[in-house]
């Protein structure tokens, strides 16, 4: 399972969806990309693999980052939570 994480101006929590496999994650991923470069379209949605129920939607213009990463953590720093920023003595 990935998540794909949403981070909003102004707001502390990120939005993030659940996709079954890495090429729906990453599709999603590219099309929020093109988003926030491009400015079309205004609105974009995102749907939810493990809670089929569960959809977004957000202004791109307020979308400020997207990551996606794998929820089990295979793959990266085992233990570290994802993200971009590391503290100072967590080297």
């Amino acid at each position: 399972m990935y998540i794909v994480e949403f981070t909003l101006k102004y707001t502390a929590m990120p939005l993030t969806v659940q996709k079954e496999d890495k090429e729906a994650a990453e599709a999603l991923y590219k099309k929020a990309l093109d988003a926030i470069s491009s400015g079309n379209p205004a609105i974009l949605e995102a749907g939810c693999d493990k809670v089929t129920d569960k959809k977004i939607a957000m202004t791109v213009s307020e979308l400020i980052a997207v990551q996606i990463y794998d929820k089990e953590g295979k793959g990266g720093a085992a233990g570290r939570a994802p993200g971009f920023f590391a503290l100072a003595g967590d080297e």
